[in-house]
């Protein structure tokens, strides 16, 4: 298609990251034709420098994935999680011997979620796009201007191109040019935080055991990944961080020792160190004219929970769902009952999300002796509580309340 044609679409989504460019095949899949317009060209997100996160994808969100026809894909490099370690603890004394541990065969065979290379997600969405016929993948594209009004709106890229559709989808990050230019105030703030982020081969097989693990400059995670590795999210104190990441390679290997511990045996760190700032930010609102805001365009969370991207994959069920359904009846998918019927249906589970997260970085981010014991007593109590401890598996699995069809494993 030359640069200079113009191009109808029923719905353009701004941002072909993980979020949008699961949005885009979700509509694409309920008989919609979509523009996905994204920035960086597609050989960038393939390029191992480029993102060095793995996303903790949680039963329901693997659903949405299986209903966009992507998940028979993905599954072969996807590692289960079988079972989940949380516990308090410090560097020097090493874990607490009370904690909580949830097993998946408390609950059925399926695994509790999923972790994924980040590369890997998106290597086979921008596949899947490309494929999809009715889905217009614009990349690297830059918007230069959005028009909304009653009637539609339209687009215009920087290389001239304008583009018309009855619905612009914002997926396109935590600052999100779409939300600012609508006026859409946000409540944000940055954490004391960096996360160090990196991959270790160990000696020993993992199980598909996923551990969190409590220190007092923030949670330290081990998320099993495939061939034997583990994934790391260390979070630590901004100024600390920065010497941890300035370390040469036996002495970040040390200080990384000293808090994964044994369990695993020899590990040994594979590839680059990736760090990260940590934030919340959450939009006072979702949607304005012929507009909708997904992922992290709407809301930004600690990764304390592994449940950022899952909240984002729930949003696309949520919205692809008002969408098709307002398609299939012949109604204008930009219309305001649409999208508030979408805003009414992620923002109660978005705030809980946010303010449950930042809580528990909170309360458990410190080294006070009597927080600590209780911390350690409240772990302790909910893992010999089974119906609370179900209830708390399932919510981590993504299948707690009002969910769209394609999160219940349903077409679109």
């Amino acid at each position: 298609m030359a640069k200079d044609e113009d191009l109808k679409v029923d719905a353009i989504v701004v941002g072909g990251g993980m979020a949008g460019a699961t949005m885009g095949l979700a509509l694409v899949r309920g008989g919609l034709s979509v523009a996905v317009i994204e920035r960086q060209a597609p050989p960038a997100f393939r390029d191992p420098t480029f993102d060095g996160r793995t996303s903790a994808i949680a039963y329901g969100s693997a659903k949405v994935f299986e209903g966009i026809g992507i998940w028979s894909e993905l599954e072969p490099v996807a590692q289960p999680i079988h079972d989940i370690r949380v516990a308090d603890g410090t560097p020097w004394e090493g874990p607490s011997s009370l904690f909580l541990h949830y097993d998946h065969r408390e609950l059925g065979d399926s695994p509790l979620g999923y972790i994924l290379e980040n590369r890997d997600i998106r290597d086979v969405l921008l596949r899947e796009a490309a494929a999809a016929g009715t889905l217009h993948l614009l990349a690297p594209a830059a918007v230069e201007q959005a028009e909304r009004d009653v009637g539609g709106a339209s687009v215009t890229l920087a290389n001239g191109q304008r583009l018309s559709a009855r619905l612009i989808i914002g997926a396109d990050g935590r600052n999100s040019p779409l939300r600012e230019a609508a006026g859409i105030r946000a409540t944000r703030f940055g954490y004391p935080q960096t996360a160090i982020v990196c991959t270790v081969v160990h000696e020993r097989p993992h199980a598909g055991v996923a551990v969190e693990l409590f220190l007092p400059s923030g949670p330290f995670a081990m998320l099993p990944m495939t061939e034997q590795r583990s994934s790391i999210v260390w979070s630590e104190k901004n100024d600390v961080a920065r010497d941890m990441l300035a370390l040469d390679d036996e002495s970040f290997h040390y200080e990384l020792h000293r808090r994964f511990g044994d369990w695993l045996g020899e590990i040994r760190i594979e590839g680059p160190r990736f760090a990260y700032p940590l934030g919340l930010m959450h939009a006072e609102r979702y949607t304005d004219r012929r507009l909708a805001l997904i992922g992290d365009a709407a809301h930004v969370i600690h990764p304390i929970a592994g449940q950022g991207l899952n909240m984002g994959i729930r949003d696309v069920a949520a919205l692809a769902e008002a969408v098709v359904d307002a398609y299939r009846l012949g109604l204008d998918i930009g219309d305001g009952p649409v999208l508030a019927r979408y805003e009414r249906w992620r923002r109660f589970d978005n705030v809980f999300m946010a303010a449950t997260t930042d809580a528990l970085n909170r309360l458990f981010s410190n080294d006070i002796g009597p927080l600590r014991l209780a911390r350690d007593l409240g772990l302790a109590a909910i893992n010999r509580l089974p119906p609370a401890k179900r209830f708390f598996m399932r919510h981590a699995m993504g299948v707690v309340g009002d969910l769209p069809r394609l999160v219940k494993g349903e077409p679109i």
